[in-house]
């Protein structure tokens, strides 16, 4: 895990994470993670590598699920299956929900991780419609059309949905951001909406809405090198043991003064 200043580790506090516990509930499941192929997506997979489960890794990049498949067969326990796919891609997204139906024993866990983030003013997005379209595909439609197609399974299975948000959702909205915004906002209400009928099917639903994290995704934005985030290995640890746990949300314990605050930006 990476080296925390001493404001990250008062903000992000370590989690505690019962190993028995994470393997009796894991052993023998089939989780999907979409976006794996870096960041949070990549991170997890690597926390999971040592436990009896099927890692099913999706993600755009085939050379990089073909060497993380490679690196955890190397010394993990887990069986790994890569899938190559650009979930924005109707094509694309229809064959792989066609291999996902033939996968043995079916679904258990989806953590849907996969996103795109866009920092740009509304004026600089003027002739750019594409910056909308763009994230809104892979942000709310593309794990829309992955739950639909999956719930039946994972109502059969009591599986877990769990969905990688940001606690932008529970703040007032930043200028700049309103394609990245309007996108995540969109699937964590219909997520929000869809987790009681869910929940009264024995579905669990998780949602992770994390501050900023040290992922491949921040890197264009300069300001954030110099602001405290989370390690991607953090955030896999507390994505663990909500497996087991099935806690509806994870929230950092400084968000209520946030959410005051973002009043008065």
């Amino acid at each position: 895990m990476s080296t925390y200043t001493w404001l990250e580790a008062i903000l992000f506090p370590q989690v505690r994470i019962n190993e028995q516990r994470l393997l009796q509930h894991l052993s023998g499941k089939t989780i999907i993670i979409t976006g794996a192929s870096s960041g949070i997506g990549e991170a997890l997979a690597v926390r999971l590598s040592n436990m009896p489960v099927h890692l099913i890794l999706i993600a755009r990049r085939e050379q990089k699920l073909i060497e993380l498949k490679n690196s955890i067969a190397a010394k993990g326990k887990a069986k790994v299956s890569v899938y190559a796919a650009d979930l924005r891609q109707a094509d694309e997204m229809e064959a792989l929900l066609l291999w996902l139906e033939a996968v043995p024993g079916g679904i258990d866990i989806i953590v849907s991780n996969a996103g795109k983030s866009i920092k740009r003013s509304i004026f600089a997005s003027l002739d750019r419609y594409h910056d909308f379209t763009r994230t809104m595909a892979i942000n709310y439609l593309a794990p829309v059309q992955l739950m639909l197609a999956l719930i039946p399974v994972l109502e059969e299975k009591k599986g877990q949905i769990i969905n990688v948000s940001t606690i932008n959702m529970l703040l007032q909205p930043f200028p700049h951001w309103s394609a990245y915004l309007a996108s995540k906002s969109a699937f964590d209400q219909w997520l929000r909406a869809a987790a009681p009928e869910l929940r009264a099917r024995d579905v669990k639903v998780t949602t992770f809405y994390l501050p900023l994290v040290r992922t491949p995704m921040i890197e264009p934005t300069a300001s954030y090198k110099s602001m405290p985030a989370m390690s991607p290995e953090h955030v896999a640890a507390h994505i663990s043991k909500a497996m087991y746990t099935h806690k509806r949300a994870f929230k950092p314990w400084w968000l209520w003064p946030a959410e005051w605050l973002s009043f008065f930006k």
